[in-house]
């Protein structure tokens, strides 16, 4: 970063953008010795990443569009995040009821043998046909629905998983600034020169970099834009998907995919215990991203759809909390977005020896091969020389002896004893062996500090700021965990005051 003596930082890598893709390229070259600088403009995952389903999945309707490939490669990626975080990633058993009037059973049973075996399945179990009449899953569905399908996937804590491959990065070396952003590229001939915004204090500050990797999501095309010799021949389709957040509707740990008659799906999955997450939509959309909100006639889709399945309908005044965000996918001239491709792209652009390289598309499932696949591209320009090294390697927090959490939970309720079983269980899950480094000493509740409601106290939100680049409310509620629906408006207004008063942070940035 410049400074008053007009010194400029340099880098071997600048990867613009916090979001899933930008977290896990960064990782993997830090941890193959590559000085890197992670710049996000926002909060990290403060868009796309933190919209997602929280699914870890294969993508079982990608196989009808014949993406056989990209469902192979993300069902063995299950398997190897599944290791590396079981705390924040665990098993969810999903339930498809057989709609008649829609796909013939064989065609389902056929997809679901491919599911369970085009990615070489080693810890999951393999999918079943089932009696919706005795299951316990069918009491809550209407009558109509008789038979149908249990199969495997995983359920992951989106935002957490961005914020863990970005504690690793740094901890092997990378620079993060979080609410910077970068507002020009120039490329000389073997370097960058990039000019730097903090917004949280308004500075601006100049760093060279060799290589540059272009993972801002939705900006793509506008970073890209900010080198005026770009000439890049791809681009993206901006996909709006909203979820919606209802109470409980089933008193099971069962997850429900749907079949609608436009041939899209909705979710149907237990949240945060207390409630019953649905979605998603697919609208394409042409205006600028960071804003987006659910429509009405989202919420009236999402319902409509669950309903003609539930024996109970949901109906939109039942909606107590939703999100949105934009999927930048890879826009492959597909005639809808439902049919776009959430496949990847990488474009290398090499001109001057300053190479750029931008990142189109791609799911949350498969982000750790894009962002060892990245880095492999860039390995002779950087004369990276360490091998690939993120497919055995835990996040942090997720060296759990065997990937085993409930083994780990029952010795984190024996070795703090004083702590709320609610409040362990939380802990365990979101900080995984990181459980200390919250506690810290603390030998009873009242040690945990301030009370800000909910399970939220002053001990986990010092770690958070302290740790994770948390600087406003909405990081700490709705990203770094959903204590958001925990607490009112007043807490609230507690925990942006402590962050103002104790840390100096400007909530409106």
């Amino acid at each position: 970063m410049s400074n008053t003596s007009g010194v400029t930082t340099q880098y071997d890598l600048l990867v613009v953008g916090g979001g899933i893709n930008g977290a896990g390229i960064a990782r993997d070259a830090a941890g193959r010795g590559v000085k890197t600088l992670l710049c996000e403009q926002a909060d990290l995952a403060h868009y796309t990443s933190s919209a997602s389903t929280k699914l870890i999945h294969g993508g079982l309707r990608y196989l009808e569009h014949y993406d056989f490939m990209l469902v192979r490669h993300a069902l063995q990626e299950r398997e190897i995040l599944l290791r590396a975080a079981p705390h924040i990633i665990w098993p969810l058993r999903f339930i498809l009821p057989h709609h008649k009037a829609l796909r013939p059973r064989w065609l389902i049973r056929l997809g679901l043998f491919l599911y369970d075996h085009i990615g070489g399945r080693k810890l999951l179990p393999a999918s079943h046909s089932l009696n919706l009449s005795t299951h316990a899953t069918g009491k809550h569905l209407k009558a109509e629905y008789k038979s149908g399908f249990e199969y495997s996937d995983c359920w992951v804590q989106d935002a957490r998983l961005v914020v863990l491959n970005v504690m690793d990065a740094a901890e092997r070396g990378c620079e993060v600034r979080v609410r910077t952003q970068v507002v020009d590229l120039i490329r000389h001939e073997g370097y960058w020169d990039i000019n730097l915004l903090d917004h949280a204090t308004g500075e601006k500050s100049t760093v060279t970099a060799r290589a540059v990797v272009n993972a801002s999501g939705p900006w793509v095309e506008k970073t890209l834009d900010l080198d005026e010799e770009h000439d890049s021949k791809h681009g993206v389709r901006l996909v709006k998907g909203s979820h919606i957040v209802v109470p409980k509707l089933f008193d099971h740990p069962y997850a429900y995919i749907f079949q609608n008659a436009d041939n899209r799906i909705v979710f149907a999955v237990p949240y945060e215990n207390d409630y019953t997450l649905l979605g998603t939509t697919d609208v394409e959309v042409s205006d600028e991203p960071g804003d987006e909100a659910i429509e009405q006639k989202e919420i009236e889709y999402i319902c409509s759809n669950v309903s003609e399945y539930f024996e109970m309908p949901v109906t939109a005044d039942q909606v107590i909390w939703s999100y949105s965000g934009v999927r930048p996918l890879y826009d492959d001239a597909s005639e809808n977005a439902s049919k776009v491709t959430r496949d990847y792209k990488l474009d290398l652009d090499t001109r001057k020896n300053a190479p750029v390289l931008s990142v189109y598309g791609g799911k949350i499932t498969t982000y750790r091969k894009l962002s060892e696949q990245a880095i492999d591209m860039l390995k002779e320009h950087l004369g990276i020389s360490e091998p690939d090294w993120t497919a055995s390697a835990a996040l942090p927090g997720g060296d759990i002896p065997d990937a085993n959490f409930t083994q780990f939970l029952s010795q984190t309720l024996e070795s703090l004893p004083w702590l709320d079983a609610e409040l362990a269980y939380d802990y365990a899950r979101n900080y995984g062996t990181r459980i200390n480094h919250l506690v810290k000493d603390a030998q009873s509740m009242a040690g945990l500090g301030k009370h800000f409601g909910g399970l939220l106290y002053q001990a986990e939100l010092d770690y958070l700021v302290e740790h994770e680049w948390v600087r406003t409310t909405e990081d700490i509620l709705w990203r770094r965990s959903k204590k958001g629906l925990q607490i009112t408006a007043e807490q609230a207004d507690v925990v942006a005051q402590y962050l103002t008063t104790q840390y100096g942070f400007n909530q409106e940035v």
